[in-house]
């Protein structure tokens, strides 16, 4: 239901030049149909999602934009009727796209500011959409967000009389690729970005994908099913909990963890407390990640300690049952619908060597953002902060360590210090999730615990971010519930507790420079 407030009819701006919100029907953008704008406040229901409730006056405007004869990407632009702080918030999304982030288009709005999203060309969370349509693979890998970006910039001028002071964007996985994309392709588009496990090479990303699906599925005996994963995270965090000088049940720095998973193999009946010898094969081969046939690494594996629960390895790599982890959905909808362009193709055939060069070749330039130029981005103020869960079994963290290492390289020690940081996240799972602190965005609150506003203000002021105050359960109601707090420190340093007060408390801890040796 949507509600219509008594100034709807006309929400005029006092800014010289400014349009009424339903005069935008009529306003005029290169490729670009504009199919609603209205005044609205209070409940909004999408056509195709949750009630959205308690929005303030804003006048919303849909459209679609049309940058080749296959595009349709559909788009929208909220706009705060009044207290407009002047920003712009792009959104990003997961996985494949294909629907436009109404659920998190609320809480920017509520604090001023003129917010978008967009589906990037196409509808529906699989890839079938992409089978024939090499434009539509266009528009997901990078023009839809830029399409987005540069449309709203445009209706948010026409609304208020002016332009955006200040743009920002933040999103994770599929969206934190989005957002390297922005700072690499289209540097002039955001003052600020937020990129949060970035799928950012995503053809790489697909192979390893194979790699550990046909490690753990192309002989039965391999699979290794969700019932034995808590031994092998209670393995994994007996032989590295510790090693920070802390038995808190999270590993706080994986890269210097060298846990072998030797220690699991049965020495009698098989049980879901040890692993059968192909088991262990398959797992060795997960945390080593994909080589070619000559052993030469191609991408790094995954960490040990974040097996267990729906957000780990039960949800992405093993999944509940063979062929039912999310890493063998999002590898065999590429493969079927981009790259071998056949929805029956067979998985079983894929080949390491073979099947990697070749969905590199064909899609690495339209999917990937894994340049470390960011010297355009940089030249112009703009600011990066990259973060990434530890216990991600989605997309390796490693991957991002290394992007940001080739980043500061690219730029050099001194204007990467002044322009990019990255944050790791102990016990965080994909975007979110898992057993350490992980609530550290748009909580609205201040710099020391919201990594959007410290953005912001590094933006804005020059205060280059220090340590984030990450909270998990913040809403608990009993001590099985307990509230967390520690600081995510700027990566390389670590969080040390200062062997005084609770562990609980962030206060009792402080980032420190590493001494890690990092894991072969």
């Amino acid at each position: 239901q949507l509600l219509i407030t008594s100034l709807a009819m006309g929400i005029l701006s006092t800014a010289a030049g400014a349009a009424t919100c339903e005069s935008l029907a009529s306003l005029r953008l290169e490729n670009t149909k504009i199919t609603a704008a209205a005044a609205l406040s209070g409940t909004f229901t999408p056509a195709s999602g949750v009630a959205i409730p308690d929005l303030p006056g804003f006048c919303r405007v849909a459209g679609s934009i049309q940058p080749s004869n296959d595009s349709n990407i559909q788009f929208e632009v909220w706009m705060p009727a009044v207290g407009w702080n002047g920003k712009f918030h792009g959104l990003g999304n997961g996985g494949y796209a294909g629907s436009l982030s109404f659920g998190a288009m609320g809480a920017p709005l509520k604090h001023g500011y003129a917010v978008a999203t967009t589906d990037t060309g196409h509808t529906g969370g699989d890839a079938s959409w992409a089978l024939g349509h090499p434009e539509k693979v266009i528009d997901y890998g990078y023009r839809g967000i830029h399409e987005m970006t540069v449309k709203a910039k445009a209706i948010i001028t026409a609304f208020y009389g002016s332009g955006p002071k200040r743009s920002y964007f933040a999103s994770c996985s599929n969206g934190g690729r989005q957002a390297l994309m922005e700072a690499q392709r289209y540097p002039d588009d955001y003052d600020g970005i937020i990129a949060g496990a970035p799928a950012n090479d995503l053809t790489h990303i697909a192979a390893g994908f194979f790699w550990n699906e046909l490690a753990l599925l192309k002989e039965p005996a391999s699979y290794i099913p969700a019932a034995k994963l808590k031994a092998i995270e209670k393995a994994a965090l007996s032989a590295c909990d510790a090693q920070d000088g802390l038995a808190d049940g999270l590993i706080n720095d994986p890269q210097s963890c060298h846990f072998d998973p030797s220690v699991l193999l049965c020495s009698g009946v098989d049980s879901e407390s040890c692993l059968t010898a192909p088991q262990l094969t398959a797992l060795k081969k997960i945390y080593e990640g994909p080589k070619n046939p000559k052993g030469k690494p191609e991408y790094p594996g995954f960490v040990p300690g974040g097996e267990t629960g729906g957000g780990g390895w039960t949800g992405w790599i093993t999944g509940t049952a063979p062929e039912k982890g999310l890493q063998f959905f999002f590898a065999t909808q590429m493969y079927r619908n981009m790259v071998v362009e056949k929805a029956d193709w067979d998985y079983k055939t894929f080949d390491q060597d073979a099947d990697s060069n070749r969905v590199h070749a064909k899609l690495a330039s339209v999917l990937n953002a894994t340049s470390p130029d960011l010297k355009a981005f940089e030249a112009r103020g703009g600011k990066l902060i990259l973060y990434h869960g530890w216990c991600d079994a989605a997309l390796t963290p490693l991957n991002t360590i290394n992007y940001y290492h080739r980043v500061v390289a690219a730029l050099g020690k001194k204007k990467a210090g002044k322009s990019v940081r990255l944050y790791m996240v102990p016990g965080m799972q994909h975007c979110g999730g898992g057993p350490g602190p992980n609530r550290f965005l748009a909580t609205w609150t201040d710099p020391e615990h919201d990594m959007e506003l410290a953005l912001e203000k590094w933006a804005e002021e020059g205060v280059v971010p220090g340590p984030i105050v990450a909270v998990r359960n913040p809403d608990a109601t009993s001590p099985s519930q307990s509230v967390r707090t520690r600081p995510l420190c700027p990566y390389p340093q670590l969080a040390k507790y200062s062997g005084v007060g609770s562990i609980e408390d962030a206060a009792n801890f402080s980032c420190s420079a590493s001494s890690r040796k990092t894991r072969p």
